[in-house]
């Protein structure tokens, strides 16, 4: 996700290395890169246009003293820039209501009934008890592909195949779900190959008839700018409530994901980054400006870990990183209950030190071969990770590296962000809530080392 856009910040970035001061001529030069760099994420022009100017204002204000550090001042002003194209803040979904209905719309083949099926198991694990319901009488075979997504959840669905009546099936639906005490009615409605009046006059009339609590417009991030533009046309027949922005976890460019909250001016409420059933997050806009950024995205690293494990286990783990004791047992373990968490890509980008740092050649320092290095070490030095620092430490990771048949500069770069991550983790408290990524940031500006 924004691996692309991801490196191409940070080497823009790196052009300030060693610079005392903010000065015209860096700061021209950083801009100017990060703009090329947003424009070829499929970034609306005008925005970065703007984005530009308030990066540069911000950077180079009567407010900023010489004596910080240039690289600093700018990234903070990226990140504030990011966090503010891309929403300002996190509007969560509204179910208030005892039966609450939300709407799911958008193009054909945008994921639309797999976000549905990832939505409802999203909201069954919060407690609720939803039900999908298939409003599609166009699409072959779309009654059969939700139910065997709903299968696998043990959600139920209603359908009637011999009814072409929308409204009547939302109608049932309802009817139904009050009788069997289902708090979330979700309805896949049907897409189409493009924008036609039709579509939008039947997506309307279900609105207008039902007033959901919720209406989300599902959005491919592979469209590009044709998303953005579909979005326009959605938000002007239609109250949406924000949107949904799927196969994040592709080659996608990003450019929708970044842009189409400014255009539209509704909230991205969640993103999906892969196939699985549980690949579906809450979207915050400080979180991922952070990934794009490269610094990671603890907080909903901590949250995912935290569905996995009990509270118990979660500060045992913490408490060995704040008192120095976390070794590569324990990171070992960790992998093993990380890897059942969701795609590797998505889970290694959230890891603050690491990010786009474990890519080497174009390919990602996967958990297995992180694991490869850890099992051919010794028992002593899994448990004493401080001994790689010492006078034998080459001659260890040597007799590692023929062990396990990885590079040495593989192990290099592996040992290095271990370190980078004891390092940041030690300072993070995990239980500190919404506030815990402003620690974090803040911690990070003040490590002038970590960039």
């Amino acid at each position: 996700m924004f691996k692309n856009l991801q490196e191409k910040i940070n080497k823009a970035f790196y052009i300030l290395k060693g610079d005392n001061k903010v000065t015209e001529i860096n700061i021209s030069i950083v801009l100017k890169d990060i703009g090329k760099a947003l424009i070829d994420s499929d970034v609306n022009h005008e925005i970065v246009k703007n984005f530009i100017k308030k990066v540069r204002d911000k950077s180079i204000g009567k407010k900023i003293f010489s004596s910080l550090n240039p690289k600093q001042i700018i990234i903070k002003s990226v990140y504030d820039e990011l966090v503010q194209i891309m929403g300002g803040k996190n509007i969560g979904i509204n179910i208030s209501k005892k039966t609450s209905i939300i709407l799911i719309c958008g193009l054909q083949g945008s994921g639309k009934t797999s976000f549905s099926s990832k939505l409802a198991f999203f909201l069954k694990k919060k407690g609720n008890n939803p039900i999908l319901v298939s409003a599609d009488v166009y699409r072959p075979a779309a009654i059969d592909q939700l139910n065997a997504l709903a299968k696998k959840i043990n959600i139920p669905v209603f359908s009637l195949k011999d009814n072409n009546n929308v409204l009547d099936i939302i109608n049932q639906s309802i009817s139904y779900a009050t009788t069997n005490n289902k708090n979330i009615i979700i309805i896949d409605t049907a897409g189409r190959l493009g924008v036609d009046r039709f579509m939008m006059d039947e997506i309307k009339n279900i609105h207008n008839t039902f007033h959901p609590s919720e209406t989300l417009l599902v959005v491919d991030s592979m469209t590009g700018q044709d998303g953005v533009n579909t979005a326009k046309i959605f938000s002007k027949t239609l109250n949406i409530n924000g949107c949904v922005i799927t196969k994040l976890d592709g080659d996608s460019k990003g450019g929708v994901a970044l842009t189409i909250s400014s255009i539209i001016k509704k909230p991205i409420k969640f993103i999906s980054i892969g196939e699985k059933i549980e690949d579906i997050e809450i979207f915050y806009p400080d979180r991922m400006a952070n990934r794009i950024i490269g610094m990671g995205d603890v907080v909903t690293l901590v949250e995912k870990v935290q569905e996995q494990f009990d509270e118990k286990s979660t500060k045992k783990i913490y408490k060995k990183i704040s008192d120095n004791q976390f070794n590569f047992y324990d990171f070992l373990d960790q992998i093993k209950r990380i890897r059942k968490i969701g795609n590797i890509k998505n889970i290694i980008s959230m890891i603050p030190g690491i990010g786009n740092k474990f890519f080497l050649d174009d390919k990602i320092v996967s958990f297995k071969r992180i694991e490869s290095i850890i099992l051919s070490m010794t028992p002593y030095e899994r448990n004493n990770p401080n001994i790689f620092s010492s006078a034998s430490g080459i001659s260890r990771k040597k007799r590692i590296s023929k062990g396990s048949g990885i590079s040495l500069k593989e192990i290099d770069i592996f040992l290095k962000n271990f370190n980078g991550m004891n390092k940041i983790m030690k300072n993070i408290n995990p239980t500190s809530g919404n506030n815990m990524i402003k620690d974090f940031l803040s911690k990070i500006m003040d490590k002038k080392d970590m960039f």
